[in-house]
């Protein structure tokens, strides 16, 4: 599990807290998305959870250990992290790529081993993407690149998993991929934390959510809990109706033409 606990947090120079006691608790084998408007304290959560950005008060913890309490590597081997933004400053082999996920687990006078060899070819084929090993990542397209980051995460063979906006500019097909991956790793025992702007799909794919305004909590629970018209356009201020997806009835967003309310 990956609990944060009444956390606050501000960035330098800045008067205002960008998180402001927040809690959100993702257990295994589940979903746990965050939503919010721009601006909403969503990324800092996971600058947060990866020490780039210190907290005031409050405390982060992973299966009950205390992050503050784990160097970066101890950090890596419990939580793999697919950030939002990220290019690949050189062209290098898919394969090469997802082997990167095994650098926590290595150093000292611990070498490559066949146990890192299973576990990237466990990661190629639990993201799906073994029919790209053998190219470049200057070959792949977005939603191939975004598989290959999670194939990568998988690598660190950790029980949570983290990530930031994974499906921004991905076409519907890839977009539905990805969430599908996710539900699927889920199932099998890890710990999906996601931060996403894709509501309607949020609330199809996620059993909890946490929604966030000006670095608070501003509702939490299950998706009929939070995507609730009243409630969302006070958050993101526009009209909105509530429907229900007719594909698997969970609660659907439509954001209303005309003025702000």
């Amino acid at each position: 599990m990956i609990a944060f606990d009444a956390v606050a947090a501000r960035y330098p120079r800045q008067a205002a807290l960008a998180l402001d006691g927040v809690t959100v608790a993702a257990p295994a084998g589940q979903i746990t998305a965050v939503v919010g408007p721009n601006g909403s304290g969503k990324s800092t959560l996971v600058r947060a959870l990866l020490g780039t950005i210190p907290l005031e008060r409050g405390t982060i913890g992973i299966a009950g250990t205390d992050v503050a309490t784990l160097t970066p590597r101890e950090r890596a081997r419990r939580v793999a992290v697919v950030p939002q933004r990220e290019n690949a400053t050189f062209a290098l082999p898919v394969r090469e790529l997802v082997a990167f996920g095994r650098h926590p687990h290595l150093g000292g006078f611990s070498g490559w081993s066949s146990t890192d060899d299973d576990a990237v070819n466990a990661a190629i084929a639990a993201a799906g993407v073994a029919h790209l090993v053998d190219r470049s990542s200057d070959e792949i397209s977005g939603g191939e690149w975004q598989r290959v980051r999670i194939a990568r995460a998988l690598a660190q063979q950790a029980k949570a998993l983290v990530l930031d906006e994974p499906t921004t500019f991905l076409d519907i097909a890839h977009e539905m991929s990805v969430f599908e991956l996710l539900a699927s790793l889920a199932a099998g025992g890890i710990a999906v934390l996601l931060v996403s702007h894709q509501l309607n799909l949020v609330a199809r794919f996620a059993a909890q959510i946490v929604l966030l305004h000006n670095g608070a909590v501003a509702a939490a629970g299950t998706p009929d809990d939070v995507m609730r018209g009243d409630i969302l356009e006070r958050v993101y201020e526009w009209p909105v109706v509530v429907t229900r997806d007719p594909a698997v009835g969970a609660p659907s967003l439509v954001p209303l033409r005309g003025r702000r309310p």
